[in-house]
Formats: C-alpha cells, structure tokens, sequence
C-alpha cells in the first residue's frame, strides 16, 4: 500500500472485525441474529416497485440518465419539502439527485475541500461524516457528543483552538449511532454560528420519518438563513425502505448543491432512470406506507429495549432511528465494544456494532439496528441474557 498514500489515511475498519466472526460462526452451522448493520429488511412498497418495472419495460428508458436526476424527480424532492418543512426550494439550482446520501456526502466533500482545510465532525458519528473529509485530503476535528456535553459549548471551544479556522461542519439529527435529536431551535443555533464563524453546514436528515412517540424531526433548511450557510441530504433508503436502490438528494445552499452537480457531472451518468422514475411516485404517491413502515421499527424498538431493561440492561428508549444506542454494562465495560460486541457473538450469538466503529467517543456502547423481526429479537435476548448472568 506504500504506493497509494491517500490509504494511509483510512484506519482498518473496526466492524470488519465483528464482521469476519460472524460470517466464521455462520459457516460453522450457528444461527447468528444479526442486528449490526442497518440495512433495512422490509420490502420495497408495492406501489413504487410496480412503477418500476413498468418504467424498465419501456426501452427509452434504458439510455444514459442525467446525473443530477431527472427534472421530474428533483421537482418531486423539492415539492415533498414544501409539503413536510414549507421549505421553498428550486429544483434547477437548489436540489441535486444522489446515489444515496453516502455518494453525495463523499463527492460534496471532493467538491468543496482541498488538503489541508478543517472539518467539524462529531464523535461518534456514521463514519462517513469523518471520511468523506479525509479522503478528500481535509483534516478532522472531532466534536465529542452525548448526554453528557453541551455541544455549543465544546463547538466554540474548537473553533477558538482551531487553526485554519473550520470550514465545514457536518452534523446528523436524528443522530446515527446515538440517536439523539433535537428541535428547530438546536437548527437555528447551528446556522447563527456558522455565519459568525464564516463555515459552511452539511446536515444528513437520512432518518426524517424514523421517529416515535409524538416526536417530529425538523429539517435544517427550517432555520431561518440556513440555506445561506448549508444544505441537507435526504435519503430514501429508509423512509421508503429502498436501502438497495440508492436514491438521496442533496438541497439547499445553491452554490454547494452547484459544486456537486458539477463534479457528479465528471464522475456518473446519473442513477437508472426506471428507479428515479419510482422515486418520483414514492415521493409524491400516497404515504400511508412510511408510516406503516415507522410502526414495524416502533414494535421491535419496543420488544428490543423494554427486553434489554427487562434483563437487567438499562437502556433509555430512543425517540428516533432504527437503532439502539446500548451503553456497555459495567461488569464489562473494560473490554470495550469490540471485545464485548465479539463475546456477544460468540456466547450469545447476537451480532451488533461495536461503537468505536463510529468514533473514539463512542467506545463504550454497542448500536442494535432493528433490522430483525420481533420473533428473532426475543431469541437475541434470550441469548444476551446468558452472557449478563441472568
């Protein structure tokens, strides 16, 4: 790897580990329950697949796409924020289509930062709110995040011990691992501090509609100014369980939406047309599915945390997401999570995420993603009784 430096940057990725004993024990017979990674079980809507195998029929639609999505699709996007948020948006300079928010994330990062710029993220965070900076060759300051921090007060801080000054933060409500989440109020914090620091502002909004309980998430794009400062990622990996099909959008502050059109324009030829004509019946069709979808997510937060709390792992119930954010128990937080997410999976055959994975900060929890049936979760808690002791 001497060869190719920029790999130097990328640390061994720690679910790799949890990853390759889980396929050993697979292939040695054990029935492993797996709530490590989020990828989303339930099918596809009928309605959104059936529009697109009507639309792969028609062989018009087989040619090169337009890599910033089609006119129909980016108006869909911007007329379901309007509809959500009243949020106004122009689809031709303020909405861009994405091969999911992770492709988005990761060129709007090539797009905007050269070697050497400060990027805020947050620890812990999904991992390519930090790699997207780094392989675009930025340096990373890491915002520690919990129940314990007050964010602004450890932003500021950063800012004032940061040299270049920052210029992107990147943030994630509701937050995936923690779950956290906050109110329109948080937004217009980040957007006020983002003009006096002179930073631009990436929010990935992937979970909208995960949400539970009477809590509604607010869009960035609400804050009053933030599309001065920023933009937002919507995925429908989620939202519309269409985790395989790879559709996200990037909205907001025209000139970063522009600068990652531009460099899409390089490097895609834009998603098959068929699945972003679906998107569009996804987005504007009827959305009883959505939520139909958040109360499959709701039973099984349910079964999964008052069964956790039942056997003796205390753990708050989160108010949206599809995970679980678990503090190790203390009898075993000296192995830290991936020691203890590997005797998860060996004595109780339950796979989960070790949360360094997702920062140095998040060390001591493992994340469950709810990405099992309720049937299968109570098994897992059967098993993860036996290794607590009860």
């Amino acid at each position: 790897m001497n060869e190719f430096p920029r790999m130097h940057r990328l640390p061994p990725y720690v679910f790799a580990v949890v990853n390759e004993l889980k396929m050993k024990l697979r292939r040695q017979g054990e029935d492993i329950i797996d709530l490590g990674m989020g990828n989303p079980d339930l099918p596809t809507p009928k309605h959104i697949v059936d529009k697109l195998l009507e639309a792969a029929q028609k062989g018009v639609n087989h040619r090169y796409s337009a890599s910033r999505g089609i006119p129909n699709l980016r108006k869909a996007i911007c007329n379901w924020y309007k509809r959500r948020y009243e949020v106004d948006l122009d689809p031709e300079t303020e909405a861009v289509v994405t091969m999911g928010a992770k492709e988005g994330l990761a060129h709007l990062a090539l797009a905007m930062l050269s070697p050497g710029e400060v990027v805020f993220a947050p620890d812990p965070t999904y991992p390519i709110h930090t790699y997207s900076a780094i392989i675009a060759g930025a340096d990373v300051r890491r915002i520690p995040i919990g129940l314990d921090r007050d964010f602004f007060e450890d932003l500021l801080t950063a800012t004032r011990q940061t040299w270049p000054q920052p210029k992107l933060l990147i943030i994630c409500y509701p937050h995936n691992p923690t779950t956290a989440t906050v109110d329109l109020e948080f937004f217009q914090k980040i957007v006020d501090f983002a003009k006096e620091h002179k930073m631009y502002v990436v929010h990935d909004l992937a979970y909208a509609d995960l949400c539970f309980d009477g809590y509604k998430a607010p869009s960035f794009l609400q804050a009053k100014g933030a599309k001065d400062v920023g933009v937002e990622f919507f995925s429908m990996s989620k939202s519309y369980s269409m985790a395989g099909w790879r559709v996200g959008f990037c909205v907001g502050n025209s000139q970063m939406v522009h600068a990652l059109t531009r460099i899409k324009s390089y490097l895609d030829y834009g998603i098959f047309q068929p699945i972003q004509i679906a998107s569009i019946i996804a987005l504007n069709g009827p959305q009883e599915c959505v939520q139909e979808i958040n109360q499959v997510y709701k039973e099984r937060l349910d079964v999964l945390v008052d069964g956790l709390n039942r056997i003796g792992w205390h753990v708050p119930k989160p108010k949206a997401t599809m995970f679980v954010w678990a503090k190790i128990p203390e009898e075993f937080k000296q192995l830290g999570s991936v020691e203890f997410s590997k005797l998860l999976l060996t004595k109780a055959k339950v796979a989960v995420s070790p949360g360094l994975g997702f920062g140095s900060y998040g060390d001591d929890h493992v994340r469950f993603a709810l990405v099992e049936n309720p049937h299968r979760i109570k098994q897992a808690l059967r098993g993860i009784k036996k290794v607590l002791g009860g």
